[in-house]
């Protein structure tokens, strides 16, 4: 099957499609190495939020978040109330779960929790992948997994730690796209820039 090409012509990973909004998020964001605790807490929230609904919708409720959970910083998510998840209830700017949204914000005091005791989310999370991200050669999308023993340390390890939506496949996918795993295909343009075939 042949994979979708961007208007510009470079190969790309099939599942980004020809939707800007899709093409952009794979060339500028999956897969690379994501150091920012704020940007962390964001993908951590968004990745929850997608269980059962497709990235793309996720990423174009993004904005919406953004506005309505006080952009996302967790330190002011995680003084939400009660009052507040019911408002958020109503929003349309994103996904109106009950759970999803009573999670975020439990989340994020958990987020910080776990940044006190590590120095940062950032420090904790790396440590999963020993501080670099893995490299994979996958030849086609069939070929990646949807969870790995790393994956499932780490949802694990949160949920002893009190997060909620944060099972394996929820984690893999978080690590891909926070770069802690190189999973662009071989073919992609993407897979070298990030360190693919780099003796990695």
């Amino acid at each position: 099957m042949p994979r979708p090409i961007a208007p510009d012509d470079r190969q790309r990973c099939p599942w980004c499609g020809t939707d800007p909004v899709y093409v952009r998020y794979h060339d500028e964001e999956w897969g690379r190495p994501l150091h920012d605790d704020r940007a962390l807490f964001e993908l951590l929230v968004l990745e929850g939020a997608q269980a059962g609904l497709s990235w793309l919708t996720v990423l174009k409720k993004r904005e919406g978040y953004r506005r309505a959970f006080s952009g996302l910083a967790p330190e002011l998510v995680a003084r939400l109330t009660e009052a507040d998840a019911e408002k958020l209830r109503q929003d349309e700017g994103i996904i109106r779960n009950r759970q999803k949204i009573a999670s975020a914000i439990g989340n994020a005091r958990a987020f910080l929790a776990v940044a006190e005791a590590f120095g940062s989310f950032d420090a904790y999370l790396w440590r999963f992948v020993d501080g670099a991200p893995l490299q994979n050669a996958w030849g086609s999308l069939k070929q990646v997994p949807a969870r790995t023993p790393a994956s499932d340390a780490l949802s694990a390890d949160l949920k002893a730690r009190g997060f909620k939506f944060v099972g394996s496949t929820i984690m893999y996918a978080f690590m891909q796209s926070a770069g802690l795993v190189n999973d662009h295909l071989t073919s992609c343009f993407r897979h070298r820039e990030l360190g693919g075939g780099q003796g990695g």
